[in-house]
């Protein structure tokens, strides 16, 4: 059974950084698409940046040049680094895992940007 395991949220002032992490479990990671999407409060959940089994990545316009999607395969391990926070990145950030034909989700890890 594949099980994600979000970290590294909290709250950060505008400008700010945070790094997430995603520890994956149950499948062969190396194998696996990850990603990370974000929900608001009162907002459908959107994606924010993924990456393919082959290190390929896409982000969101709104988080381009601010936000790195990155992935330790021995670590069994997807980070997001998110710089220049602003209070319009404040939401609940999943870790996202395509496995084959199915698809898994994190608990979701809180990230609040004051302004």
């Amino acid at each position: 059974q594949v099980q994600l395991v979000e970290s590294g949220g909290g709250l950060v002032q505008a400008g700010g950084s945070l790094r997430l992490s995603c520890v994956a479990s149950g499948s062969i990671f190396r194998l696996a698409a990850m990603g990370w999407y974000r929900q608001a409060q009162g907002k459908q959940r959107e994606l924010v940046a993924r990456i393919s089994s082959g290190g390929n990545t896409n982000y969101a316009d709104s988080v381009k040049d601010r936000f790195t999607i990155s992935r330790d395969n021995a670590k069994n391990t997807v980070y997001l680094q998110m710089n220049s926070l602003k209070p319009e990145d404040t939401a609940v950030y999943y870790c996202y895992e395509r496995y084959g034909v199915s698809d898994f989700w994190g608990q979701g890890t809180q990230v609040t940007v004051s302004a």
